[in-house]
């Protein structure tokens, strides 16, 4: 289901997954960032998500003060949630987000109970999160339908993996 609750952000939540994905949608504009980073949480604590898709690819670069904020407001609410598993979708060349990222967990890691992964894109880190679940090509689906499929900031575009079902039509 497309969540709507967020105007900066773009959410997708699967109940049987207990999943979330998140993308920024508000451009090159951060102002709402803190706000909607706030919501964010309330969002992954109403639904209890134990499974979340960061798609930091669509975020622009991460101010300084955006960052000392996140460490000392927001991750120590996040690090008292119910996840048990991220997927934190980052390109190799956004490297002033990775580092910022890097920074946050390596601050963090004490308190930080759940797995953290890395992918370079959200589709493959989506298919992981949900353990190859039947359910993602229909997450796929309905994304596509409310986002539309084309380039994520940066420009590339976001692969969509096919399968060989060994079935013969």
């Amino acid at each position: 289901m497309i969540l709507t609750t967020i105007a900066s952000l773009s959410l997708q939540y699967d109940e049987a997954l207990s999943l979330l994905r998140v993308e920024w949608a508000a451009g090159e504009d951060m102002r709402a960032f803190r706000s909607a980073a706030e919501q964010l949480l309330e969002v992954i604590n109403q639904h209890s998500i134990r499974n979340i898709l960061l798609e930091m690819n669509t975020f622009p670069d991460i101010a300084v003060y955006d960052q000392m904020w996140l460490g000392v407001g927001w991750m120590p609410a996040l690090v008292k949630l119910p996840i048990e598993r991220m997927v934190l979708a980052i390109n190799r060349r956004r490297v002033h987000n990775q580092l910022a990222i890097d920074s946050l967990i390596a601050l963090f890691r004490p308190f930080i109970k759940f797995d953290i992964q890395f992918f370079s894109t959200a589709v493959p880190g989506l298919h992981w999160l949900s353990d190859y679940s039947g359910r993602v090509p229909g997450l796929l689906a309905e994304w596509d339908a409310a986002h539309g499929r084309g380039p994520v900031h940066g420009g590339a575009s976001e692969p969509h993996a096919t399968y060989w079902t060994g079935l013969e039509y």
